[in-house]
């Protein structure tokens, strides 16, 4: 495999994820791999699709394209990572095998009538700005417990964990702390509603060491796997 190719950056990604793990004294195989693949082609996604566990895409309608461009023999999860907006909801159902983007009341109500009408349980992650910066998407942590609330009412919504991005900053102290919020708060939520909530994706291409630190079980990478837009 050529030294800088993005299946070589793939696969140093997964030792930094084995190395991250065990400092964390945690199992590497409980860290899911999330390749993110806005505006990427099939071509640098297939490179990929077997050292990764998911692919995670911010935009419906870029999904759906790739998706009629991908083999029928290459079985892997898409996940929906971007902002999902409301008048996407339908289409985004049938899209996507998970929708993590979750942070608002209208939306989760607007996903569990598409869910409702198409049939099937859609597994979702509620997305929560623990950093407090107005650049960063994800409900409020207030609204937070309403928002569980919400989707523990939804019958075709299926609660997995919890998702937050971090604050832009390269200060590791800023940045873990918002992750073990979120760790925090996916406790709090497990010993008030009794779900097991295994999912916290936290962690991107420049944070991703410290997520692991923090507990993340599903990281987020883009730039580091695939390099520069």
């Amino acid at each position: 495999m050529v030294e800088n190719s993005t299946g070589a950056r793939a696969l140093a990604l997964r030792e930094k994820i084995l190395s991250g793990a065990a400092r964390a004294g945690r199992n590497a195989a409980d860290i899911r791999l999330v390749g993110v693949t806005k505006t990427r082609t099939i071509e640098e996604m297939l490179e990929v699709a077997s050292l990764i566990d998911a692919i995670g895409e911010n935009r419906v309608q870029e999904a759906l394209t790739k998706k009629e461009q991908w083999p029928s023999d290459v079985k892997i999860e898409w996940r929906m990572i971007g902002h999902l907006q409301s008048n996407k909801v339908r289409r985004a159902v049938t899209v996507f095998d998970a929708l993590d983007s979750l942070d608002s009341v209208g939306l989760v109500r607007a996903v569990e009538r598409a869910a409702s009408e198409a049939g099937h349980v859609v597994p979702v992650l509620i997305e929560v700005n623990t950093s407090g910066e107005t650049t960063r998407t994800g409900a409020a942590p207030g609204d937070f417990p309403g928002l569980i609330d919400c989707v523990m009412e939804s019958p075709h919504l299926n609660l997995q964990g919890l998702m937050t991005i971090g604050p832009l900053t390269d200060d590791e102290a800023q940045v873990r702390n918002a992750f073990a919020r979120l760790r925090e708060m996916a406790s709090d939520a497990r010993l008030r509603t009794g779900l097991p909530l295994p999912v916290l994706s936290m962690g991107m291409s420049l944070d991703f060491e410290w997520a692991i630190l923090e507990g993340s079980t599903m990281v987020r990478i883009g730039t580091a796997m695939f390099g520069p837009r």
